[in-house]
């Protein structure tokens, strides 16, 4: 496995609204600022994306590095929800076969363009998000 010098650092689809509002959603509860991000369209996006096999031109999933190590599908989105404050239970969710969770994040994945929209570019963070911003 493929170890990231950077930890805590989630990937995202930039144009991708659904993703967008995940990367508020989490920045406004992570009280302890312990995630940063970074827009699979940025330099540093790419880089992380192609390290760890993601098609940066047609991502299917977003990513967290935590330990040094990628996690990626509904792996990535229960662990950072789980590490967030009052969100802990979510680690039962993790007793959910592998196959189901993942096959229910990829329909979502393979729909959310058409379900919540896309940007033309990447959208612009408020300064208190952009610090956390990796590009």
């Amino acid at each position: 496995m493929t170890r990231w010098p950077d930890d805590d650092v989630i990937l995202y689809d930039g144009v991708c609204i659904f993703c967008s509002r995940w990367v508020r959603f989490v920045a406004k509860r992570d009280r302890a600022r312990r995630f940063r991000f970074t827009p699979i369209q940025s330099p540093y996006g790419t880089r992380l994306a192609q390290a760890f096999g993601i098609d940066p031109d047609d991502p299917d999933t977003n990513a967290v590095i935590h330990g040094g190590e990628v996690l990626l599908k509904s792996d990535a989105a229960l662990t950072v929800l789980s590490l967030l404050p009052r969100w802990g239970w979510v680690r039962l969710l993790f007793a959910v076969p592998k196959p189901l969770r993942d096959g229910l994040y990829n329909l979502v994945a393979r729909n959310r363009y058409r379900i919540f929209g896309k940007y033309e570019a990447c959208f612009v963070p408020d300064d208190d998000l952009r610090t956390r911003v990796i590009e």
